[in-house]
Order: C-alpha cells, then structure tokens, then sequence
C-alpha cells in the first residue's frame, strides 16, 4: 500500500512557510549524534552534503568518479530557473509554478511544484554568494534568457556552462566542510545495496572501483542523489557512467518505483552518425533563442542548406505553434521534429535531422553577439562535427536526455522506505510527464539546499533507531549476497561484452519505447528484453577479476539492472493508455499529431512495488488532485 504523501493542508501559497513552522526539528546540539549517508555528488547531492553538515550533522558522501565534480550535472548548458522577474515582464511564483504545471502535462503534484517556484528565488542569490559567475547584463545586472514552454525570460545561466559553475559553487561549500571535518568524503565507490534494518534504510555496502573492496557503512538515515535512467536507452546525453544501480537497489529493497515511462527527449542534440558511438552530445535549449528550425519544404532535398531558398524552407514550429514558435517544450519539439524527418523531409545523408539556423541573428546583431551568449557551445558542435554553424546551420535530432520518472516521495522527499530520502532527478516528484528546460539543475539545488535540510530533521526527531554498525548481521547477509552476484558475473564466460548487450538494449527501447509508442511496439519491447537478460546472464563476457580495477565488472552490473529496468518502463508505457507529455502513445493522438490525454483513468502517478525476481510488480496508484490549475488540453498554438 502507498504510504500518505504528506501534504500539508492549507492554502497552496501558505503549505510549505506553514509546515515549516509546525514541523518537529534536532537541536542543534544533537545534530552532531546523527550520521548521514548521501550517494551522488552533483548538484543534489552536493548542496546536500554542504547544508546538512553546515547544520551539524555527520555526514558521508559517496560518488563513482575519482572527484565530486565530476557529476553529470556538470554537463548541463543553458541554465537554471527562478522566478525573480528581473525582466519586469510579469514573471511570479505562481506563473512559474503554472508553467511547471502545464509543461509536465497535469502529471504532477500542485504542492511540490508550488515549493519549487517558491524557493528558487532562494537558490539564486545562494549561488551568487557562492561567487557563480551568471552572466550579466552592461549594466551589472543578472541577465536573464527564455526556454521552451515559458513567454517570459526567467533563465539565469553562464554561457553555455551553468551546471559546471553551478557545481563549482555547491562542491566549494561541500569541501569546505569536508576540511572542518563534517563531511566524510568516498570517492571512486559505487553503491550496490541499501542495508534495511527495522524497516527503515539504516545503511550501505558499496565497492571500491579501485580495488574491489566491498566496504559497509552504517547511518540514521539515507539519501540518495544519483540522478537519473536515461542510458537505458545506450545513446543519451548522459555520461557513460549515469546508471540506475543505486535506485534500482533501493526498489528490489522496498522503495516503490514511479512513472518510469516517463522519459524525455531532448529536441536539439547532435545526431547519431554511426554504430561505433557510445554517446550523444547535448545542443542547449537555449539555443532556440537565437536559431530557427527548418526543413526543406520538398521531400529527399539533399542540397546543401545554403543553397536552399527562402521559400523553399519549412520553418515548422513557427509555422504549427505560431505564438511559442521555436520555444515550444521539449516533448512537443521532439515529436515535431520525427514527424518532418517521417516525411522525408529531414537534413543530411541519412534524413534524421532538422537545422538549426542562426543567420538571421547574425544578421540582425552579428557573430559576437552569439559568441558572446554561446561561443563554447558553437565550439562544441564545430569540434565534433567539423562544420562551423556560423556559416552553416546546425543539423539536430532528438535525443534520450532526462527522465521525469524515478523513485516515489512524499512531501518531505522520503521513499516509501523510512529514512530513504531521495533527491534531484532520482525522484519522481516535481516535472510530471515532461519536464521544462532550466529546471532539472533548479530542482536539484531546490531539493538539497532548501528542502531536505527541513524534512531530515523531522523524520529523526520522531524516529525510533536503534543502535546499529557495519558489523551486524544485516550488513553482513548483504556484503555476502552482492560478492556472490559478483563471482555468478564473472564466472559466465561467455561471447557478449556488456556494451555488446546494452547496445542490444538501448535498440530494442529507442524503437519501441522511445519517442513514439504503440501497443504492438510495447509488446514487442516486453517480449525482446526477457529474452536478452536470460542471454546476459548466459553468453557474458568480462575478463579480469573483482580485485582491482574492472571496468567491464562495473558496466556488467548496471546492464543487467537496465535489463529489469527496461522491462518496468515498457510495463508502465503500455498500462498508460494515453499520451501526456514525452509518454506519446499514437493511437491516443488528435488529427494534427498532438497528445491526447485521459484525465478520468490516468490523473495518477504510478508507484510500482517490487515482488521478486520472479513475480509481476504491482502497480500502486496516488492520485492527482488539482486543486488549483485545473487540467485543460495543452497548447502552444
């Protein structure tokens, strides 16, 4: 059963300031008596780690790469949102927080996106005290710029760069205290179980990447901040090392999985030019600003695009969505762009891609002006696909780059699990069925500066914890049960590496659970991955053993986790007979190709309980209340 998802009564505007208010806290004194785990090291986690040992408390962070700046939230680009309306153009809490509402389709909660618009604000001069360098205007001033699905220009950003700086900011303030001795600091681990003692998460067994070490640590609670799943689909934006092991350890432990089929595609990436590739590359949102998308208007147009004429280019967008034009979201964006491509109407060789054309801007305000708002991004996509997109337009496509899906919390971000806290793209919580551009890096600063360091205090000043250590039987059974899925790995001895299988994988999710989905599609998905996983684990092959550095031992494990995973969200993906958002079912579709969706049968989010490795999940269900901004077919017409 679904636990409470605890939202405060009361007017939306006073649900979080009244909450506070009333909550139970630690003395400050007693902070330093509690233990903290937190896995991950991006902006969630970081921010996290920072505030909680900045309050008192102890504090262990973990991450898989050999320095906490490292995180994938270092490759974020265009920026981050907050409703301070330093444009005066009529930008609120209460617009942002309906812009989030809308943009996710109605598939969120109204309380957890009201508290995210109400501290971003916050999060904005957090970072500028940090010394983050946001762009500004001549004047001095924070700049501001627009993404999709907004008509205001909330974004604040630095250059093409903002998570990086951003997460300079937050590990400044990490390793701060981790000099004062609050924070203990693992790298190069990678979380393989979560230690449930009670009922409630009290602890961890990890391995260490360099030698193999399975290694326990115990805690008063858990916090995991390891962002999301989208490398299940093997080319993504993500960073090779971006996986789902953590959260899916959490899930077969109890913590209820939700809205997995909510998976989002990026609209404005570099498009796949071979087999040989193990990831794509992200073209900002932001660009959008600044660069039109067209195609040729006539199907199998191979010229080149300069030699193209007016008025034979299909600017699309502008053309369907005529107020948001380029700006559309993403999912919108995405879906365009594959319908143009279906065509036959798509750029280069292989039709899969759209242009993205900034000669207008440069004509209007010249190459500096673009140099000065995106130059390393231009850089980028010069370095990679050798052509200089101020002389010819970009080429783009869709890509898998964000998932809005992930683990079930409440209003105080804790699982379904007791004392499991999860932060930043890990949970489900705040986007719904597509998130907004600028604010998964919002979110994650959101979660751990301004949200978790309340609701953990909370949750330990009412809990029952009994005295335990790394040394009880508990952590012991775990240690014993993942050195034994190690050993079962590496005694296969088959012909297939894990990058041959997760390619297999990703293959199987792209065609039939990707940007377009249908019954016949999901069922296929739902008949092909059983099949590879039982192939896994009979035909893998690694090499080398589990005493130092292994690399194919490392991907072994996170592809057989995406095997299960895979599974789940084609599950979750075909019981969703609807299309809201980046879940687009096509026989839920108007005429003119835009989602439909079924307010009646599926306002809910989808929490998935685990049975066993051999038994159906079950699927739990909390329903939406909306409460404040009724549901209305959306549009950006």
């Amino acid at each position: 059963m679904l636990p409470d998802s605890n939202i405060p009564s009361g007017a939306l505007e006073q649900k979080w300031s009244s909450y506070r208010s009333t909550m139970k806290v630690v003395a400050p004194a007693n902070k330093r008596k509690f233990q903290i785990i937190i896995i991950g090291t991006g902006l969630a986690g970081a921010s996290a780690a920072a505030s909680l040992a900045e309050l008192g408390y102890q504090v262990k962070s973990f991450c898989i790469q050999d320095s906490p700046r490292r995180a994938h939230s270092v490759a974020a680009q265009g920026g981050i949102n907050a409703a301070k309306n330093y444009q005066n153009d009529a930008d609120t809490t209460w617009r942002l927080f309906y812009d989030t509402i809308k943009g996710g389709d109605y598939r969120s909660r109204e309380a957890n996106v009201y508290r995210l618009a109400e501290v971003s604000v916050n999060i904005i001069d957090q970072c500028v005290a940090q010394g983050v360098p946001f762009a500004r205007e001549y004047g001095g001033l924070l700049a501001n710029r627009s993404f999709g699905g907004v008509q205001v220009s909330r974004t604040f950003y630095a250059r093409g760069q903002t998570g990086q700086q951003l997460l300079l900011g937050a590990y400044s303030a990490m390793m701060r205290q981790v000099v004062s001795g609050q924070i203990e600091l693992y790298p190069n681990r990678e979380m393989l179980d979560l230690v449930v003692i009670d009922g409630k998460a009290r602890g961890i067994v990890c391995r260490d990447l360099y030698n193999g070490t399975i290694e326990s640590y115990a805690a008063d609670a858990v916090v995991l901040a390891t962002g999301g799943y989208a490398n299940v689909f093997y080319l993504s934006t993500n960073g090779m090392n971006s996986n789902v092991t953590a959260s899916w350890r959490c899930y077969k432990r109890g913590a209820y999985f939700s809205n997995p089929c909510y998976t989002q595609i990026h609209p404005t990436c570099i498009p796949v030019s071979g087999d040989y590739q193990s990831k794509l590359t992200l073209m900002s949102e932001s660009l959008r600003n600044d660069g039109r998308i067209w195609v040729p208007k006539k199907p199998g147009d191979k010229r080149p695009p300069n030699e193209i004429p007016e008025s034979e280019r299909d600017y699309y967008l502008e053309r369907r969505y005529p107020t948001f034009a380029n700006l559309v979201p993403r999912d919108v964006a995405s879906r365009a762009a594959k319908a143009v491509c279906d065509e036959g109407r798509g750029a280069g060789e292989t039709g899969l891609s759209v242009y993205l054309d900034f000669s207008d801007t440069i004509a209007r305000v010249g190459e500096d002006f673009l140099r000065d708002k995106y130059g390393n991004l231009f850089d980028m996509y010069e370095r990679i696909t050798g052509e200089d997109p101020y002389r010819v337009p970009m080429r783009i496509y869709p890509a898998s780059h964000y998932v809005m899906g992930g683990l079930w919390v409440d209003y105080n971000l804790m699982s379904s699990m007791p004392g499991l806290f999860v932060l930043g793209e890990a949970n489900f919580s705040d986007h719904g069925a597509n998130r907004l551009g600028a604010s998964a890096l919002m979110q994650g600063l959101a979660d751990g500066y301004f949200i978790i360091p309340y609701t953990l205090g909370t949750y330990l000043a009412g809990a029952e914890l009994r005295n335990t250590s790394a040394d009880s039987t508990e952590f012991k059974e775990t240690e014993a049960n993942i050195k034994n899925r190690i050993d079962t790995l590496l005694a296969i001895k088959g012909n297939k590496t894990p990058v041959d299988f997760h390619r297999e994988l990703g293959k199987v999710m792209w065609n039939d659970v990707g940007m377009a989905r249908n019954k016949s599609g999901l069922e296929h998905a739902l008949a092909e991955i059983p099949k590879l996983r039982e192939e896994f684990w009979q035909n893998l092959t690694l090499g080398g053993d589990d005493s130092h550095f292994n690399k194919n031992l490392e991907l072994a494990g996170r592809v057989a986790d995406f095997l299960e995973l895979g599974e789940l969200i084609a599950r979750d993906a075909l019981g969703r007979e609807e299309s809201c958002g980046a879940h687009f079912r096509e026989e839920h579709q108007s005429p003119d190709g835009e989602a439909i969706r079924d307010d009646k049968n599926f306002s809910y989010v989808s929490a998935w309980e685990y049975n066993g490795d051999d038994a159906a999940p079950t699927l739990n269900k909390e329903a939406l209340n909306h409460e404040f901004v009724k549901p209305t077919q959306r549009s950006y017409k």
